[in-house]
Parts: structure tokens; C-alpha cells; sequence
């Protein structure tokens, strides 16, 4: 057998490789390697929490109809540690089943459990209750901190430990940590990071991945570890720029960007795919490794979207990122195949062994289009309010324990004034009301403070949304919601504040109307179907807000785009009644009507 053939078995995937033998991993000098053999990683991200796990399997088969051998994958602490000791394995957070998955698609795995994992997702994957701890510092060798992460990672990777390939599992590789000289330089705390791998029984390959600048190299990896670079343009000078921090290892984009995320209010991204694709062909004529990232990007269900600060020139800081996670993949969000996909399996397909072929992509899955439909019935947002919490002056979401969704502060106003307010600091998206109607609105995106407001004597109330906590940077240290500071008016500071919980999770207690509801209000309606499939639902014509079909949270819409619409999976749809609520904080003259459409809608309307 010579190096290429031995290269396309591999190739092939974990089933393919052990009805030849017990397969291992490892590197061999500058190649990575499977039973000993040189082996080349292509690899495509996607992530196990932003897919239904009924598509995870129809997912991966496209992967590997276009040629790629691996599935490289984020988890996300939030998710699977919603409450301190309480962890979630389960549905669509199964990870190990998830795993075993991709084997039984034939893709070896590389796992990247954090703690810290960024993509774009709400704290970079932490768990806002860290924060109950008012001076713990995350991403540090803070010992509060330390503990914490180490019990999850605990927890989670004795769901993978098992499905190493050493045992016998697909899982080749571990990341430790992520893109940590980004970001800073312990090593201590690196090492710490480390340990928790080698006490969970982790024996796999373990590598960090960075990008190729000298600091991120210099600050973010460890000399007895595997080091992966990311970028998303030409190779060649990137792993020029490696060449100078290490020699004679093997070569890997550890974050092949064939895409990229969006902003509200920005236009939709798209990538370059010339450069793209020129790039895979450098790197696979060079028996260069290379994951893409991301292969099929899925959707930041809910409130799970992240935020970026000050990383587009010109704008005010804080930038939070829409809830589709499309990122221009060739397998789009529905799971359908992007015309980019056939291009990048035609640039792979060039280098298979002769006898080698590629499966044929699984039949496309139905997408389907509703009839517009009126929601008739509505409810007032603050139909009923637990108990609040009380204080002098305003208190943080993750004081009064409050992860995502909104806190309405509710403050009395002494007199009638015409006078400026003044939030400091209001993170993230502020509905100023007095009797249920709209004063003003504060946008943290725009950097915006005050708002002239005209207010009678009696409550005032302040809706603050988190649009999602900064998920990468050092802003991501500092990034607690609400307001964090004080609220005056006409220069006077507003005390005695109760704050109300409304994290919008279980919607079933709402009781609807066919009376018109001022906003902040939900509205509600139904629709029949014969036949069933993914479907975007097209919010042009409303504010802001969130959708549920059928109690699943699609995520955030917002006039501002540039998503105008909502993925909705054909399995959270059901033959004959569905229901659908949204939730509109700012608008009271749009039609109350959706519809559902075949494809997306990008950009202002």
C-alpha cells in the first residue's frame, strides 16, 4: 500500500479503518497518524446544541459526502450546567450520543468542551450564575473560578472518556481551552486548564488552537501540546507566521472560516469563495490538516445568541449577533446544500486514491411554505409579575439571579416633569413605559444613555433586555446586564427600585385576549398543517422581539436586520394545529401577521 492509498483508507473514517485493525492516533514527527499511518484531518465544525438532534445524523452524512473525514465540535457550559451541580446530558445535549453519531457515520471526532468556548454564543458557553460571585474574575487562575470549571469539566468529560480512541470511540482529539492568547498568557492557568483533562482520564491528543500572530501563539499554547492556527483567507502566510513559533509538527487551521456571523444591524455576511476554495486545494496538496469552520452552522436557539465590542470600525462598542448561525455554510440552515458545497467536495474529490468515492449526499429534507396567517389574540408582557426584588437602587440581572431574557425596574416618580433620563450603564436594550405606553427607547448598540421623556407622577417602569453577554475579548470580563449603575431624571437619582424576573421560559400560564395589548405585549395564533418541514417564519412588518412554535424559543427578530427571518426545524412542527406566540416590545401600528417561507430573508425589507 503506498502513502496515498493508505491516506484515502484513512481518510475514510473510523468504520472503514477498524475493519482493518484496532485503530490508534497520535503524531509521528510532522504528520498526524492512524495506526501508525499518515493521516490528513478534514474536518467540519458544527455544533451539537444548535441542531436538533433528530438532524444530527442527516447532517453528518452530508459532511461526509463531501469528503470530509471528521466532525469538530464546541460544547457549551451554560447549557449543560444551567444551575451550579446540575447538569443536563439529555435530548438534544446528549453528547455522547452525539458522538456515537459521527461514528456510526464514519467521522473520527475532535471534542472542544471549553470551559471557555466563544462562537459567537451567549458568554463564550459560561454560565451567567458565576457571576452571582460579585469579584470573581473567569478565565483566570481565580480559584472560585477554577473550582467551578472543574467540576463541569468533570462532568462532562466522563460522558467522552469512554468514546475515546483509545477505547475504542472515534474521538481523536481534545482542545484545551480556546484560543486562549487572544486573550491572555498564564500559563498557570493553561496548565490548570490541562490538568483537568488528565484527571478526567483523558489519554487522547491534546492541542490548543490560536491564531498565527506571535502573541496569540506566544500567550495561548503549551510546548508539551499540540498547537492548531485558525484564519479564514490565504494559508500560505499563516502557516509562514507559524513556522516562526514552531517547526517539523504537524499543520492545521484549526478554524477554516468559510463564512461569517452577522451583528444586528449590519448587513449579512458572506464568504469569499475563491479564496476559499483555493485555500483547501494548498492545504490538501500539502497533506495540511484543516477543520472548516463551520460546515453547518445551525441556529443560537432562544437567548443563546453572544456579542462582540468594539470589533467593526466606526461603530459604538457593543455588538450582538442574530440568532441564525448560517455563516454562509455549505450546508445552510435548514440543512440543505448550499451551491458552494458541490465546489469544495470538487476541490477534495481531487485528492482521493484511485478507487476511492465519496457517498451521495442523503435526499434533501422538505422545506415548506405557510399561508400568511393573522395572530388574533394578544397579552399584555406584564400580565403577571412574581415577586420582586427591592432595593435602594437598581441591582444586576445576575444579582437577582436572572440569566437571559428581561428584568422590567419599576421605580415611582414623585411629580410630573419634562425632563432627560439617564441610564448608567444600561446593557443592553431599554423600554422606557409609564402606564403602558412607550416613552422612548435606549440602544446600548448605538451608544445611547439618555432619552427626553415625558412623565407623570406615579410608576415608571424600565425594560431592560440582555441581547446577549460578550462572548470574546477582554469586555467579556465586564459584561454583566441590566443597569449596572444608577438612573437619574432631570439630574435627580431614582431610588426604591423593585425588579422583576421575566426569563420567558415557560409561556403556558399566559391567558390571550382578542383585546389589542399595548406593547410590550405577546401575540398569538395558529396555523394548520398537512405537511410538514423546516420553514422560515418572516417577521417583516414587526419590532422586536422573540418567536415559539409550539413552545420551542426560534429566537430573536429585530427590524433593524439583517435577519428578517426565523428557522423553525419540520420536527418542533406537528400535523394539523400549531402554535405561535411573539413577543413584540416596540411596535403597536404593525399588521399582527406571519407567514412561512422557503428560504430566508436577509437585510432591511
Amino acid at each position: 500500500m503506498n502513502r496515498r492509498q493508505a491516506l484515502s483508507l484513512l481518510a475514510a473514517g473510523p468504520l472503514a479503518a477498524q475493519q482493518q485493525a484496532r485503530h490508534t492516533f497520535g503524531i509521528e514527527g510532522d504528520r498526524f497518524v492512524v495506526d501508525g499511518k499518515p493521516f490528513v484531518i478534514r474536518s467540519g465544525e458544527m455544533h451539537y446544541a444548535r441542531i436538533p438532534r433528530e438532524y444530527w445524523r442527516d447532517r453528518m452524512d452530508k459532511m461526509r459526502a463531501m469528503g470530509l473525514n471528521t466532525l469538530c465540535m464546541y460544547s457549551f457550559w451554560n447549557m449543560h450546567e444551567p444551575r451550579p451541580g446540575e447538569y443536563d446530558f439529555t435530548g438534544n445535549l446528549d453528547i455522547a450520543a452525539f458522538v456515537k453519531t459521527a461514528q456510526e457515520a464514519g467521522l473520527w471526532v475532535i471534542v472542544r468542551p471549553g470551559p471557555y468556548s466563544c462562537a459567537e454564543w451567549e458568554f463564550g458557553g459560561y454560565p451567567s450564575w458565576l457571576w452571582a460571585t460579585p469579584d470573581i474574575q473567569v478565565r483566570t487562575t481565580d480559584p472560585r473560578f477554577l473550582k467551578a470549571a472543574g467540576g463541569y469539566m468533570k462532568a462532562l468529560l466522563a460522558q467522552v472518556a469512554p468514546l475515546q480512541i483509545t477505547r475504542g470511540g472515534p474521538v481523536i482529539m481534545m482542545q484545551v481551552e480556546n484560543e486562549y492568547g487572544s486573550f491572555g498568557k498564564d500559563k498557570e492557568y493553561l496548565r490548570a486548564i490541562k490538568g483537568m483533562f488528565t484527571d478526567a482520564g483523558i489519554d487522547t491528543t491534546l492541542y490548543t488552537s490560536d491564531g498565527s500572530l506571535d502573541y496569540m501563539l506566544a500567550g495561548g499554547t503549551l510546548p508539551e501540546l499540540a498547537s492548531v492556527v485558525n484564519f479564514g483567507g490565504a494559508p500560505q502566510g499563516e502557516f509562514a507566521n507559524f513556522a516562526k513559533f514552531r517547526q517539523g509538527v504537524p499543520l492545521m487551521c484549526g478554524e477554516y472560516w468559510v463564512g461569517w456571523f452577522d451583528h444586528w444591524g449590519e448587513k449579512h455576511h458572506t464568504g469569499d469563495n475563491k479564496v476559499h476554495l483555493a485555500g483547501i486545494d494548498w492545504m490538501l496538496e500539502r497533506y495540511i490538516s484543516f477543520n472548516l469552520y463551520m460546515v453547518h452552522g445551525g441556529t443560537s436557539w432562544g437567548f443563546m445568541n453572544g456579542a462582540n465590542y468594539g470589533t467593526v470600525k466606526g461603530n459604538h462598542g457593543y455588538e450582538p449577533t442574530i440568532s441564525s448561525y448560517d455563516y454562509d455554510s455549505p450546508i445552510d440552515e435548514a440543512g440543505r446544500l448550499a451551491p458552494k458545497f458541490a465546489l469544495y467536495r470538487d476541490v477534495i474529490k481531487k485528492y482521493l486514491a484511485p478507487g476511492e468515492t465519496l457517498p451521495a449526499p442523503p435526499a434533501p429534507l422538505p422545506v415548506i411554505e405557510i399561508p400568511r396567517f393573522e395572530l388574533k389574540q394578544s397579552a399584555p408582557m406584564f400580565q403577571f409579575l412574581a415577586k420582586p426584588v427591592e432595593s435602594e437602587r437598581p441591582m444586576k440581572f445576575e444579582e437577582i439571579g436572572a440569566d437571559y431574557g428581561f428584568v422590567l425596574y419599576r421605580t415611582k416618580v414623585n411629580a410630573a416633569q419634562d425632563a432627560e433620563l439617564e441610564i448608567k450603564e444600561p446593557r443592553d436594550y431599554c423600554v422606557i413605559l409609564q402606564d403602558g405606553k412607550r416613552l422612548a427607547t435606549i440602544d446600548r448598540r448605538m451608544g445611547e444613555t439618555k432619552a427626553r421623556v415625558s412623565v407623570k407622577a406615579g410608576w415608571l417602569d424600565i425594560l431592560i433586555e440582555n441581547m446577549g453577554r460578550i462572548n470574546f475579548g477582554p469586555k467579556l470580563l465586564e459584561d454583566r446586564k441590566g443597569i449596572t449603575e444608577r438612573v437619574t431624571l432631570g439630574g435627580a437619582e431614582l431610588t426604591g427600585w423593585k425588579m422583576y424576573k421575566l426569563g420567558c421560559n415557560d409561556l403556558r400560564g399566559l391567558r390571550f385576549g382578542s383585546k389589542a395589548a399595548t406593547v410590550p405585549a405577546f401575540y398569538r395564533g395558529e396555523f394548520n398543517l398537512d405537511a410538514l418541514g423546516g420553514t422560515w417564519i418572516d417577521m417583516r412588518g414587526w419590532g422586536k422581539g422573540n418567536v415559539w412554535v409550539n413552545g420551542r424559543n426560534l429566537g430573536r427578530y429585530w427590524k433593524v436586520g439583517p435577519q428578517q427571518t426565523l428557522f423553525c426545524p419540520g420536527v418542533w412542527l406537528k400535523k394539523g394545529r400549531n402554535e405561535i406566540i411573539v413577543l413584540d416590545l416596540i411596535d403597536s401600528a404593525g399588521a399582527r401577521t406571519v407567514s412561512g417561507l422557503a428560504n430566508p430573508v436577509w437585510d432591511p425589507a
